[in-house]
C-alpha cells in the first residue's frame, strides 16, 4: 500500500512539473493557461492517432524479435507483412504544424528567415538521424530543439520563440521524416508514423524544448 501511495506521489509530481514547464513554454508564445491546456489535451488525444498515407515496399528485418513488432494505425495492431504503412501522427505532427502555421501568422517574422532557419534545422536533422532497425528513424534528443533555438536567437531575437518553436517542429518532420521516407523501407517496421511515437519524442516535444532554450 505505501508503496503504490509512493508511486502515485511521484507520478503526480512528474505530472505537475510537466504541466508547469509545458505551460511555461506556451507563456512565452503568448498562449493563456486554458489555451495552452487544451492544446496539451488535444496533442494527448492525438498522439494516439494514426492517420494512413500510402503503403510501401520494405525489407524485413532479419531479427526474429523485431519482426514481430507491430504498429498501430487507428488503434489496430497490425505485424510487419512486407509492406510498411506510412502515416501520420495527429499529435506528434499536424498540430504541430498546425500550431506553428498559426505561429507565423500571429507573430512579426519574415517569411525568409523562417525559411531559412527551417531549412538549416532539416540539415542538421537529416544529417544527425539514422534508422533503427524495427523501430522508425531515430535522432538524439536535444540535436533538434538546441538547433531550432540557436538560429531563432541569431535569425530573430526578438522573437525567438515562435521562430524556435516553428523551425524546430518543420525541420523535424522535412529532415528526419520526410527526407528519409525512402530509409523507411530498410527498418522493417509495420507503421511508419510521421511524428514519432507522438507527443514526447516526436515534433511536438522538440518545438516545446526549442522555445525553452530560446
Amino acid at each position: 500500500m505505501q508503496f503504490l501511495l509512493l508511486i502515485f506521489i511521484l507520478v503526480l509530481a512528474v505530472t505537475i512539473i510537466y504541466l508547469g514547464i509545458f505551460t511555461l513554454a506556451l507563456d512565452k508564445l503568448g498562449l493563456s493557461t486554458h489555451s495552452a491546456i487544451l492544446l496539451l489535451a488535444c496533442t494527448l488525444i492525438g498522439s494516439g492517432i494514426n492517420l494512413p498515407l500510402f503503403r510501401i515496399a520494405a525489407q524485413a528485418p532479419p531479427d526474429e524479435e523485431i519482426r514481430g513488432l507491430q504498429g498501430l494505425v487507428f488503434g489496430r495492431p497490425l505485424s510487419f507483412d512486407g509492406k510498411t504503412i506510412v502515416a501520420i501522427n495527429v499529435g506528434g505532427a499536424l498540430i504541430p504544424i498546425g500550431f506553428s502555421i498559426y505561429l507565423a501568422s500571429i507573430n512579426p517574422l519574415a517569411p525568409m528567415r523562417i525559411l531559412l532557419a527551417i531549412a538549416l534545422v532539416a540539415t542538421v536533422c537529416y544529417f544527425t538521424s539514422r534508422p533503427v532497425r524495427g523501430l522508425g528513424i531515430g535522432i538524439p534528443i536535444l540535436v533538434a530543439p538546441i538547433t531550432a533555438a540557436l538560429m531563432a536567437l541569431l535569425l530573430a531575437p526578438a522573437n525567438s520563440a515562435p521562430l524556435a518553436y516553428i523551425c524546430g517542429t518543420l525541420g523535424v518532420l522535412l529532415g528526419a521524416d520526410l527526407l528519409r521516407l525512402n530509409d523507411i523501407r530498410k527498418i522493417g517496421t509495420a507503421v511508419a508514423s510521421i511524428g514519432g511515437a507522438g507527443t514526447f519524442d516526436g515534433i511536438f516535444l522538440t518545438g516545446i524544448v526549442a522555445v525553452l532554450l530560446a
